[in-house]
């Protein structure tokens, strides 16, 4: 850490990211016992791991924890840096301990965020690489998406004038930017030779059904079923018309051959990580692929994975959709907080997070509380882990301590950002002493597959949002009813909605309560198997803020910059 004037100024991750002398991929596959024969080498730093190499047995004696959050804020709250950090601590005391994290999407990296791949000290690597085009899996799932609307149009065109043109055609298209003026379009313009003109509109690729079957699929065939069920339209009949009726699944299938296998990259510390899949949590179900979690949980001994955003959103999908569907269940949950996200919670103005607030402290740890209780509803034991910043008190360090040992939840300091896996050994012999006392039953859903869509709208909204009642837009209601109707009423259901809040109202800060919770909109993932049901006014495709990320990523003496 270098030193002016006094002060102790932190390298930004990416000075931090070149100072590490990156092993061999092969030498860190070697370090979870696989061969370097299996490996798939993306260069000297990446691979991936082809599917074959999971193990069903060795799976049975992997403990899993997942890492969530209380809601988060505009300040930041860091479950990667804690994921990270929290595998290089566990190594660190003897445990073979694996993570297996998203994917970041460019959209947010070019946007607010300008990286997503930890941070400070706690890093999955190379970090330029993960956060720009990485293994090209992202193009992969934005190409194939984009081909089966070309040929889904082709097919429309070909068959105009004719009873076998769709009367109503539901596949949009995506792309990995963030990018408002394509919510909404009009393509084929500029007469007969052009297409048909119709209104469509754009998706960010990690809302993509194909992004999320990718990362529900547990093998490729598994892919070829859910990719042929995907619904794309309307007969004229009213009967649906899916990828299958198209004839083109064993294409699609093509384009994703390399992207549906793990990727393996590795840590500030050299330990093993996997990196692959990345639906957001607010507009998707938030998880990373299901078979780099089960790759991973074949090579270690305790494996970390997160959820997206806070436990309202991302834990909540990660137990009732991807939990459900693939037979995991974590032995242990972590709450991340802040005492930044605490304050913003607690009715502190975003401007004066960094000076110490015991008061602001104090009232926001009723949405920790909140996403505590619901943590806890689904069977699973809590750890909180407190991930430090540097204008930290030790005062409000004690409150939310105190806080966590009159509930009789475990508390630990996360100090990885500064630290690397030396400031997560406390976080981690808490981790393994809790998985030895106090692991976590088999889960409990808030829902079950018998109950109707709207009946499993209603209990996430009432138990995990804490809504007091659900209202639906006329339209929507006999969409859902046309669904209940169908063999898709067992499938779960995805909420999308604002990250910064319990509620629909992204302003809604701490703990809303008996609100009335608006669906405006739902879509139907046949593929994917499960309804996307859009809350308020989120929106599928971001836009820019006003002084996007783009403006300082550049290239300096052959060196990235700007990501953070």
């Amino acid at each position: 850490m270098e030193i002016k004037a006094g002060v102790n100024v932190m390298p930004s991750d990416i000075e931090i990211a070149r100072t590490v002398v990156l092993e061999p991929i092969q030498k860190v596959a070697g370090e979870i016992d696989i061969p370097e024969s299996e490996l798939i080498p993306y260069g000297k730093h990446i691979a991936k791991v082809p599917l074959h190499l999971l193990s069903e047995e060795k799976m049975k004696q992997s403990k899993l924890v997942l890492i969530t959050s209380i809601t988060p804020t505009k300040a930041g709250i860091g479950k990667t840096t804690v994921s990270v950090g929290l595998t290089m601590g566990l190594n660190r005391i003897g445990k073979k301990a694996v993570t297996a994290i998203r994917e970041p999407s460019l959209g947010p990296c070019f946007g607010m965020k300008g990286g997503a791949a930890g941070g400070g000290y706690a890093q999955v690597l190379p970090m330029e690489d993960i956060n720009l085009h990485f293994t090209g899996d992202f193009h992969a799932i934005t190409s194939a998406h984009n081909m089966i609307s070309a040929l889904l149009d082709n097919y429309n065109y070909q068959n105009r004038g004719t009873d076998q043109v769709l009367k109503e055609v539901v596949w949009k298209r995506v792309l990995d930017v963030n990018d408002r003026s394509l919510r909404h379009i009009v393509s084929g313009l500029g007469g007969r030779l052009n297409g048909v003109p119709q209104e469509s509109g754009f998706d960010i690729t990690p809302a993509s059904e194909i992004m999320a079957i990718l990362c529900l699929s547990e093998d490729v065939d598994d892919l070829r079923r859910r990719i042929e069920n995907i619904l794309l339209g309307y007969k004229a009949d009213g009967s649906e018309f899916t990828v299958k009726d198209l004839g083109v699944a064993g294409a699609i299938c093509v384009l994703l051959k390399d992207a549906i296998q793990p990727n393996l990259v590795q840590t500030t510390e050299n330990t093993a990580a996997f990196v692959h899949g990345g639906p957001f949590a607010n507009i998707a179900h938030g998880c990373n692929s299901v078979v780099a979690t089960k790759m991973a949980m074949s090579h270690a001994d305790i494996v970390l994975t997160e959820a997206g955003f806070g436990a309202d959103l991302g834990a909540e999908k990660f137990y009732d959709i991807k939990c459900r569907k693939s037979g995991l269940s974590p032995q242990l949950t972590i709450i991340v907080v802040t005492a930044q996200g605490l304050k913003m919670h607690g009715g502190v103005n975003i401007e004066d997070i960094k000076t110490e607030h015991l008061s602001g402290i104090v009232h926001g740890l009723a949405n920790l509380e909140k996403h505590i209780e619901n943590v806890q509803s689904f069977g699973q034991t809590v750890v909180v882990a407190f991930n430090r910043y540097s204008s930290d008190t030790e005062k409000e360090i004690e409150i939310v301590q105190k806080y966590c040992e009159n509930k009789n939840i475990g508390f630990a300091v996360n100090n990885a950002f500064v630290e690397g896996g030396k400031g997560a050994e406390e976080l981690a012999k808490l981790v393994v002493k809790t998985l030895d006392e106090r692991p976590s039953p088999e889960l409990n859903f808030v829902y079950s597959d018998e109950d109707s869509i709207t009946e499993k709208i209603v209990k996430v909204a009432k138990r995990i949002y804490g809504a007091g009642s659900v209202s639906f837009d006329q339209p929507v209601m006999r969409k859902i009813k046309n669904i209940e109707a169908t063999e898709m009423n067992r499938f779960p259901v995805c909420i999308a909605k604002t990250q910064y809040s319990f509620s629909d109202d992204p302003k809604a800060y701490g703990v809303s309560k008996d609100f009335e919770f608006r669906i405006s909109d739902v879509v139907i993932n046949r593929g994917a198997e499960f309804i996307v049901v859009i809350a308020g006014e989120i929106m599928r495709m971001p836009g820019l803020p006003k002084a996007p990320q783009a403006l300082k990523i550049d290239m300096v003496n052959g060196f990235v910059e700007g990501l953070s």
